[in-house]
């Protein structure tokens, strides 16, 4: 199924072509901004200087400080009174960032998501429930607008909340759902514990998960649980939001919208693009883009290409699952670790249950890491030796997987709450030193 075919099926030569045609577009847009127009000057470059898809790589790259520094206006390329919406972000590490949206953008946003969730098989008829936050948040609003433009019945529910999401999901025979799939996991156990099984007493049959990196066993592990097909859903708020690359039912990476978005992948550290195929930053340039065009802004996610074709039809390239940001990346004892490896580690393991944690602390000059992890509830009934062995079996796991051993904490099913909200998978408390003054 196809929502706009011409473009999602349109062969390499004609998506370059109209990649190159919507760039020099969007360069002579973002020069209008405050932003760019200095950027611009101090280069000594002007729009027709970028005259090829390659000579995008003459503009150095924007990010996630740029737009703080610019806060609030500095990246708005048309007049305040085009505005018809604004999204932003918590700021919890500084200022927020600010993204503006015309009625075209807006436009273009919502038949993106559409595209996404008629490729999945989402159609007229579904009861589709979105489960995650609206307000300043872009993940509610993206899905919201991309529904109601396929005639999909829709329930803004929005983020935790648990008892009321399945009261809402019987009540009203929900059959697609967007939601963390940390939240997905977590609402198992309401589920049970109000005699309800989601594969025999609810319709559900789609789930789309987006918002935090997560690892196929997490993906698996939602499928067995609920019944549905899970679909994997990539974006973020400096480009639009939800909609930027999405799973089709190949499930062999998820497809980039190549209309609307340039992409590069490169080495974090250097910023030199990477070989075909290989792990890199995720950079993105926005194509139509009215308000607010980003010239190769730095995500921070780590992916690679997809090489090949998918079986699908849709041409456009496509990126393999996010498998952590490059921020996100923490160091213990010399050695590099992502969440995500933890995650493919653990939650692998039959006797795991649905959430963990990283705990990061200091103590006499010594990094320690405890892994805080929800196991079946048979652990805590029965002999302890048995929940000692299978502790060792998991650090024993984990040093095959990080090269480190860490602490292991065992914990009942939902200890860890979630909230509906991006999970907290690592807690850093190096900065609180135990045993006498920080040296951080």
């Amino acid at each position: 199924m196809y929502w706009q075919k011409e473009l999602e099926t349109m062969e390499d030569a004609r998506i370059r072509r109209l990649q190159l045609k919507r760039l020099r577009e969007t360069v002579r847009a973002a020069s209008r901004s405050t932003f760019y127009r200095e950027r611009f000057q101090q280069l000594g470059l002007s729009p027709e200087d970028i005259c090829t898809l390659d000579s995008l790589r003459k503009l150095p790259f924007t990010t996630k400080n740029d737009l703080r520094q610019a806060y609030p206006f500095g990246f708005l390329a048309v007049p305040k009174g085009r505005v018809v919406r604004m999204h932003a972000s918590t700021g919890t590490t500084g200022r927020s960032t600010v993204v503006f949206y015309t009625r075209a953008d807006l436009d273009q946003w919502t038949d993106l998501v559409a595209r996404c969730m008629v490729m999945t098989g989402a159609r007229q008829g579904d009861v589709f429930q979105n489960m995650t936050g609206y307000g300043l948040f872009t993940g509610g609003l993206g899905f919201h607008y991309a529904a109601e433009r396929l005639g999909i019945f829709t329930i803004p529910i929005g983020s935790g909340n648990t008892r009321r999401q399945i009261h809402m999901m019987r009540e009203f025979e929900t059959t697609v759902i967007h939601c963390i799939p940390s939240f997905a996991l977590y609402m198992v156990h309401s589920l049970h514990a109000m005699g309800i099984d989601p594969r025999r007493d609810l319709p559900l049959r789609i789930a789309f998960l987006g918002a935090e990196p997560h690892s196929e066993h997490v993906r698996r592990k939602v499928e067995e649980l609920y019944g549905v097909d899970a679909f994997n859903s990539y974006g973020l708020s400096e480009m639009y939001g939800p909609g930027v690359a999405f799973e089709c039912p190949a499930k062999d990476g998820m497809h980039l919208w190549e209309d609307a978005y340039l992409p590069e992948i490169v080495d974090p550290g250097t910023g030199e693009p990477v070989e075909d195929g290989a792990k890199g930053e995720l950079v993105l340039t926005s194509l139509g883009r009215e308000a607010m065009p980003l010239l190769r802004y730095r995500t921070g996610d780590l992916t690679a290409f997809c090489t090949g074709e998918c079986g699908c039809g849709r041409r456009h390239r496509r990126i393999r699952r996010i498998i952590g940001r490059a921020d996100d990346m923490f160091i213990i004892k010399g050695v590099n670790i992502f969440p995500t490896q933890v995650e493919e580690a653990l939650l692998g393991m039959e006797e795991v249950g649905n959430n963990y944690q990283i705990i990061l602390k200091r103590k006499d000059y010594t990094d320690i890491m405890t892994v805080t992890v929800e196991v079946q509830e048979r652990f805590f009934r029965g002999d302890p030796q048995e929940r000692e062995q299978l502790r060792r079996r998991m650090a024993k796991r984990l040093r095959e997987e990080l090269l480190v051993t860490p602490d292991i904490e065992l914990l009942k099913p939902g200890a860890l709450e979630s909230t509906g909200g991006k999970a907290v998978r690592v807690v850093d408390k190096r900065d609180i030193y135990e045993g006498g003054i920080s040296d951080t």
